[in-house]
């Protein structure tokens, strides 16, 4: 069940504790005591960024490579010709 609202949920700008205000007019950490509307203005959380970020498309299929020997087809027919010469070299 969700909580009873408890305010206004708050990442400390100085000790990363997270906290809720409780309704408060000043949303002060409750473990170092920093006052976050004195939060400097920093980038956005890594999280944040996460959710903007484009996702990337998918690089495309490689063709596969054919070797040039397999290709040609050269190589087996010069290797099966020399076997037949030597079959015919026997009585």
């Amino acid at each position: 069940m969700p909580a009873k609202d408890l305010g206004t949920k708050h990442t400390c700008f100085k000790c990363g504790t997270k906290f809720y205000d409780m309704k408060k007019p000043e949303p002060i950490c409750p473990k170092c005591g920093a006052d976050q509307r004195q939060s400097p203005a920093s980038k956005p959380s890594p999280a944040a960024e996460r959710r903007r970020a484009p996702a990337k498309p998918p690089p495309p299929p490689k063709e596969p490579e054919v070797e040039e020997a397999e290709a040609d087809g050269d190589d087996d027919a010069e290797s099966d010709g020399d076997e037949d010469d030597a079959d015919d070299d026997e009585p």
